[in-house]
Parts: C-alpha cells; sequence; structure tokens
C-alpha cells in the first residue's frame, strides 16, 4: 500500500545558501600579482625574506607569489610550510585534524623577515597560532602578513600587511577560497544564508 507523501515542512527552506562570486580566476591572478609588487616594494626586493605558507591553501599561494617575485625581479625568496594545529586555541572544540608537514626553507628563520601566508584573515586566531608556532620555531627579524582576503570580525588585535581584497561579511557569511593546487580550480565566493 502506498503512503501519501508527506507535505513539505513550512518552517525548513530547500533553498540553497546564495553563492556570489568575488574573485574570479583573473582576479585571482592580479591580486598575487600586486601582492608580489606590494612585498618587494615594502622589503627591498625581498632581501631577507622568507614566505612561509599556513596549511591548507596558505601553502600553495606563498609558491605562488614565490613564484610571481622571481619573475618579477629575478629574485628567489625561500618557501616553506608552517603548521599550526598543535597552536590552535579551540583544539578542544573541533573535530581531531590530522597534523601536518612543518617544512623550514633552507637557512631557517633566524634574523629573517617571515611573511605568512594566508587565504583568509577572520577571527585572527589562525594568525596568532602562527605566531606561537614561530616562537617555537625561531627568532625572525620582522613577521609580516600576506592574505588574499580580508572579511574583518577580528577576535584579536592582529591586521595583515599585505591584503588582495577587503570584503565586509556577516558572521553568518562564509568566504571560501578554491585553488586549482588543492581544489582543481580559481575562485573566491562569498557564501550567504539561505534566502528567505
Amino acid at each position: 500500500m502506498a503512503y501519501p507523501k508527506a507535505a513539505p515542512s513550512s518552517t525548513t527552506s530547500g533553498s540553497p545558501p546564495s553563492v556570489k562570486v568575488i574573485l574570479t580566476e583573473t582576479d585571482l591572478q592580479r591580486v598575487v600579482d600586486r601582492i608580489a609588487h606590494q612585498i618587494l616594494e615594502k622589503t627591498d626586493g625581498a632581501d631577507g625574506t622568507v614566505l612561509l605558507g599556513i596549511p591548507t591553501r596558505g601553502v600553495p599561494l606563498a609558491h605562488r607569489l614565490a613564484t610571481r617575485i622571481a619573475a618579477f625581479e629575478g629574485v628567489d625568496v625561500p618557501v616553506g610550510v608552517l603548521d599550526v594545529t598543535l597552536y590552535r586555541d579551540d583544539l578542544r572544540l573541533r573535530a581531531t585534524r590530522a597534523l601536518g608537514p612543518t617544512d623550514m626553507p633552507p637557512g631557517g628563520i633566524d634574523g629573517r623577515r617571515v611573511i605568512l601566508v594566508d587565504d583568509v584573515l577572520f577571527s585572527g586566531r589562525t594568525v596568532r597560532a602562527a605566531l606561537d608556532a614561530l616562537s617555537d620555531l625561531g627568532r625572525p627579524s620582522s613577521v609580516q602578513l600576506a592574505v588574499i582576503v580580508d572579511r574583518g570580525h577580528r577576535e584579536l588585535p592582529i591586521r595583515a600587511d599585505y591584503v588582495g581584497k577587503n570584503i565586509p561579511t556577516a558572521r553568518t557569511e562564509s568566504v571560501k577560497v578554491t585553488l586549482a593546487e588543492t581544489d582543481g580550480s580559481d575562485e573566491v565566493k562569498l557564501i550567504g544564508e539561505e534566502p528567505s
């Protein structure tokens, strides 16, 4: 015997959240180029500079920046990876995460300018964790921060030195960066609440 289908609930909307493309592949290339130029200008040609990517997407972004700096000035900027998992202050609040590699560039970070590279700056807590991790690895002469998107809502007094795009957001929205190296395509999207 067939039973009639239940009527859809009036309290839940089956519609997907709103999605707005903020940066296309071409836009993202321009942003990386602009940040690479800014790094060259603010660091006297990237002399004594090291790029450390914060996993996941900060790592390919750091490599892209190094590639563009080399293309513009012929300077090879060392690139490393800084896993901040054990330094996060929300470990007990989130599901268990696998530890990633921390890979210091040749020559380490002592006495060098370190530029941390990440995709999105939000609360500032990932950057705080990165600063704590750095203190266990060496003593850089200075630390700077480069991000593709600054979406606001800082919980700590942290700001980026190099920003691709400032995107004012609501706390209920999220910013999704996809990169060819990790996701198969380059794009930045703003994902909002379900439309009412």
